[in-house]
């Protein structure tokens, strides 16, 4: 099997950071399951993905009832912000969930997760059910810290058939077929693009994109390596310039920056036909599936790659998103918690029974061999597309907010809001940004 081919941006880009956020409440495992003060703690995210790490994690803690974990999950948002803080006072769960990038080489740097490096020597089989190239993105320094835990993650275009065919238009496959979509859409009283602004990462795929297009992958990789002055580069300038277009062509739903993505707002403008398109994760396609079963069912769901741009240099084949997320141990655990955790990650996930679940759920396991599953699915046609993105992309770039430090992440992210909301300039977010290179 080809293994899926991942730009480490100029770090290792590893495991164990997603923007998650504690806007939900935490919801324990199962009463009676034996959980205990000393129990091996987990934190997820709200979620596609929610009812299939509970379910792992319950039939765990039935058979395993003297290392029971106990699991609680947070809402995208809120999850970024309290983990971090919460792993850098030392009070991180036993089972550190995240992205990798700059976030995980911070935690490894202050010493908060630890080497799996000998755990893989020790369990070769865990080290062989992955696709390889994933598994190397866990890796910083040559040491493995963390540990794929659920599915590919490319960022797709999504666009409503059925609001397509009202205005007789095709799915863009250039930004100037995208700009001319725009008025169409608003003469038909449809919002062309949905977007959940409040949240802000959501704005940060149109950023990505666009520098990949016209620059190529290696304009991020000068960023992600602190060369001096990387913000200001011409495809930078030129991205942030078409985003600022598309917002004066009234590209966005009207109130964009006042939605936001954890509750899924965004993407179900997109199936009740009142938005027309939205840039988003693979992973929304679990909402759409469990939140709008006729709308994905009925063959109105249409998914596209990012449109090229007249004279860029990426590969339209390039893709950007999350190659998956990760499990670290925090090294402030107790013995007995880490063992419990490495147990369970030996023997509690990808099992036959979780692989299956994470695909009915609508996504794409990080394991070899599942090719015959997807087939047989009834979203066969949406997870192989998604399996091929990923398998064939030259470049996959990390999500940039995950990939850079903290520090420089979240910077981007407030600047970015107010690109779109045309209170700065691409150049004063450059100049911005450019300050914060190497912090």
């Amino acid at each position: 099997m080809n293994s899926l081919k991942l730009r480490t941006a100029g770090m290792a880009v590893s495991a164990a950071a997603l923007s998650i956020a504690l806007a939900a409440c935490g919801s324990s495992g199962p009463a009676g399951t034996g959980a205990s003060g000393d129990s091996a703690t987990m934190w997820g995210l709200t979620g596609g993905d929610q009812p299939v790490v509970q379910a792992a994690v319950d039939s765990w803690n039935k058979t395993h009832p003297d290392s029971a974990i106990k699991l609680d999950f947070f809402a995208n948002d809120a999850y970024k912000t309290k983990v971090r803080t919460a792993v850098g006072a030392g009070q991180g769960p036993t089972l550190v969930y995240g992205w990798g990038g700059g976030v995980l080489k911070s935690y490894v740097d202050a010493g908060q997760v630890d080497d799996l490096t000998g755990f893989l020597k020790e369990n070769p089989e865990v080290q062989n059910r992955y696709l390889p190239s994933i598994l190397e993105s866990g890796v910083i320094d040559g040491k493995t810290y963390a540990l794929p835990n659920n599915k590919v993650q490319p960022v797709v275009l999504y666009y409503n058939k059925e609001v397509f065919d009202k205005i007789g238009a095709e799915a863009p496959k250039t930004w100037d077929d995208l700009m001319a979509l725009v008025p169409k859409f608003k003469a038909a009283g449809v919002a062309p693009f949905s977007l959940g602004g409040q949240s802000k990462w959501p704005d940060l795929m149109w950023l990505e994109y666009l520098v990949d297009r016209i620059g190529g992958p290696e304009v991020f990789a000068n960023i992600a390596a602190n060369k001096p002055g990387a913000w200001s580069d011409p495809a930078v300038i030129e991205a942030l310039t078409k985003i600022q277009e598309l917002v004066d062509a009234g590209g966005f739903i009207n109130g964009f920056s006042s939605i936001a993505a954890d509750s899924n707002a965004d993407q179900a403008l997109l199936y009740t036909g009142k938005a027309a398109m939205i840039l988003q994760g693979s992973w929304i396609y679990q909402g759409m599936k469990k939140d709008a079963a006729d709308f994905v069912t009925s063959g109105k769901l249409g998914y596209t790659p990012f449109p090229t741009v007249e004279g860029g240099k990426g590969d339209p084949a390039n893709v950007v998103g999350n190659p998956t997320n990760f499990w670290s141990v925090s090294s402030k655990a107790t013995e007995e918690q880490k063992k419990t955790a490495l147990e369970y990650v030996k023997d509690g996930m990808f099992t036959d029974e979780n692989v299956q679940g994470l695909i009915d759920s609508g996504a794409v396991p990080v394991v070899t061999g599942i090719e015959d599953k997807l087939a047989a699915s009834p979203d066969k046609d949406f997870l192989t597309y998604v399996y091929g993105l990923a398998k064939d992309a030259p470049d996959f770039t990390l999500s940039w907010d995950q990939a850079l430090s903290p520090a420089q992440g979240d910077a981007m992210l407030a600047n970015l809001d107010q690109i779109f909301l045309k209170k700065i300039t691409p150049e004063q977010f450059a100049s911005t940004m450019n300050a914060t290179i190497g912090k």
